[in-house]
């Protein structure tokens, strides 16, 4: 199978990103164009106004996971600074104080919700008595500096950001004052996705060990990372006018202006004549229906990383710009991007029908999208092109396997497997390799040793709530096949937490509050159970529970024989279980 033709035609030119420019007219009209930082821009005494009829809060987790990957270029000085877009700003007549939010709203909501997180944590620090009154101090410095100061009548806090009518009462009474929602499925769907925003930034801020244990640091992390570092052009109107002539340049559908729309319209300037055009429409639309606008520029970045490295979103508009000249040029894109667009959907569904005719790839496709692991994107591209159907597989299989060693127990750093399966796309795509164990020599670095695996393993924890209760699902069921041999339901048996997740005061006897904390979600202490015993035996003491898992037709749960179940109990079960486990998840090329 061979690669589509238009990667032919792109060189190895840099570029560097530029802004979509305004009309003569326009550039009067404005009060001030300048570049800001979120810092300078919400610590200024102002306050930003969302029209109460915009639209409310969309973004979801595929743009937080954006911003977050870009803030850790920023912690790892990968990068020095992050362009984050235009913001367009009305002014008031009545007061230079207050401002009207034409452009920018979800970019402000988000990281003014990130900031919440952070103080949060300090809350935590607090509670925890770790430095209380320096942490409290900072606490206070940062509420006041990027999010509003206490009304002295109510004793809340205020915000220096309201959002539309939608959202502001939520946002203002949950997010700034720090109160979790009483029943989040009663919010609206926008309001859901406030706090859904609020989980995840605390989930991946977690997620920073050398941060989070230091009040120092966590402010350090807020002030100079993400206050300083991300940048705004600042765009200020003087009329109403003026603010919508500039947002329709900017972003004509409502939606912050994205590479699809500079893309789409540099293209379509490229043809000559109506057929030309009514057949590109008809192609774009094709396009568009499978990958859907909002994934476009996702799917444009991992298409073009097939032959330039370090393609970041904001350059994609301009590497296409440097290497279409004409109407073939943008016909062969067009032809090029149709042909992966299939692919490209696929990879995200285990049951597309694309993979009808390859029935064994549907496991590894299902493993893709547990682990959330999108970095080998392009190499998959270019590996579901370039070799036979058997060593796609296997590459599928090697993909996988790679993925759940490194990110989901080892934790590492993604940007490093960004990088090295971009080199891998190219060198596939290029034809410098062509079998999946020259791809595993390419990606042996990233291939976590079954040394560090195994102690990685041995003291995993994960909870049993959400998406992440699938992934212990997959664990233990992948555990229990490869002791009994027999294939597993993951959707069947009940999770047993052996230390109960909500344990009373009978187990104190074994555990402090810290380790009951600490140790109930880790694999050690989790097993299969049918549902009907999960029940009966519910909170029971250790020793009924035991006498029940040997009626268990799991062997894994079988083999729970211990006298009595102490955090020792925990930590030498998932020793025995990290044993298995490199066996389980192991390379066939190693």
């Amino acid at each position: 199978m061979k690669l589509p033709v238009i990667l032919k035609l792109f060189n190895q030119q840099n570029s560097t990103g530029t802004q979509p420019a305004l009309t003569k007219p326009m550039i009067h009209s404005l009060l001030d164009t300048r570049t800001t930082n979120f810092g300078d821009l919400i610590s200024n005494g102002k306050i930003y106004r969302v029209p109460p009829f915009q639209r409310d809060y969309s973004w979801n987790e595929e743009n937080w996971e954006d911003l977050w990957q870009d803030i850790e270029s920023l912690l790892t000085e990968q990068t020095p600074i992050h362009y984050m877009g235009a913001i367009v700003l009305q002014s008031s007549l009545e007061s230079d104080k207050y401002f009207t939010i034409i452009d920018g709203q979800q970019r402000l909501a988000t990281l003014s919700i990130l900031t919440t997180v952070v103080i949060d944590r300090l809350e935590t620090l607090i509670a925890n008595n770790i430095d209380p009154e320096p942490n409290r101090e900072r606490q206070e410095i940062l509420r006041r500096t990027y999010l509003g100061d206490k009304d002295p009548r109510s004793l809340r806090y205020s915000s220096k950001l309201i959002l539309n009518n939608n959202n502001n009462d939520f946002y203002k009474s949950n997010l700034i004052n720090l109160r979790e929602p009483r029943n989040i499925r009663k919010l609206t769907k926008s309001n859901q996705l406030l706090w859904k925003a609020f989980e995840y930034f605390r989930d991946r801020l977690n997620s920073l060990t050398d941060i989070i244990q230091f009040g120092d640091r966590l402010a350090e992390f807020l002030a100079d990372t993400i206050a300083r570092k991300l940048l705004f052009i600042q765009i200020t109107v003087e009329d109403e006018f003026n603010a919508y002539t500039v947002f329709e340049t900017l972003n004509a559908r409502g939606i912050e202006l994205t590479s699809t729309d500079l893309l789409k319209n540099y293209l379509f300037s490229l043809f000559q004549g109506p057929d030309d055009l009514e057949s590109a429409q008809s192609q774009w639309n094709r396009i568009i229906n499978t990958v859907r606008m909002e994934k476009f520029p996702e799917f444009l970045r991992y298409y073009l990383s097939l032959k330039y490295r370090r393609v970041r979103r904001e350059r994609l508009f301009k590497r296409i710009k440097e290497s279409v000249n004409n109407a073939e040029d943008a016909f062969n894109l067009l032809d090029s991007l149709e042909s992966y667009s299939d692919l490209f959907l696929a990879l995200g569904d285990p049951n597309d029908d694309f993979w009808s005719d390859r029935h064994e790839t549907r496991i590894y496709i299902l493993e893709l999208n547990l682990f959330r692991v999108k970095q080998a994107y392009p190499a998959l591209f270019a590996a579901y092109f370039c070799f036979s159907k058997e060593n796609f597989v296997k590459m599928l299989k090697l993909t996988t396997t790679i993925a759940f060693r490194y990110t989901v127990v080892g934790h590492l750093n993604p940007n490093e497997l960004e990088r090295i399966y971009n080199q891998v796309a190219i060198d596939i795509a290029s034809e410098q390799i062509d079998r999946p164990r020259e791809v595993f020599e390419r990606l042996r670095s990233v291939y976590v040793s079954d040394e560090k695996f195994e102690r990685d393993f041995s003291v995993l924890k994960i909870e049993t709530k959400g998406q992440k209760k699938k992934l212990v699902r997959y664990i233990l069921a992948k555990l229990e096949n490869h002791v009994s041999g027999k294939p597993i339901n993951e959707e069947t048996p009940s999770i047993e937490h052996i230390l109960p997740e909500s344990p009373d005061r009978q187990w104190e006897q074994e555990f402090t509050n810290e380790q009951m904390a600490d140790m109930r979600y880790r694999l050690g202490n989790l097993t299969f159970l049918e549902p009907s015993f999960n029940r009966e035996i519910g909170q029971k003491k250790y020793n009924i529970k035991r006498q029940k898992y040997q009626e268990s037709s799991y062997i894994l749960t079988q083999q729970i024989t211990n006298d009595d179940w102490t955090p020792d109990s925990i930590a030498r079960r998932q020793q025995e279980l990290a044993k298995q486990a490199v066996r389980v998840w192991r390379s066939d090329f190693v």
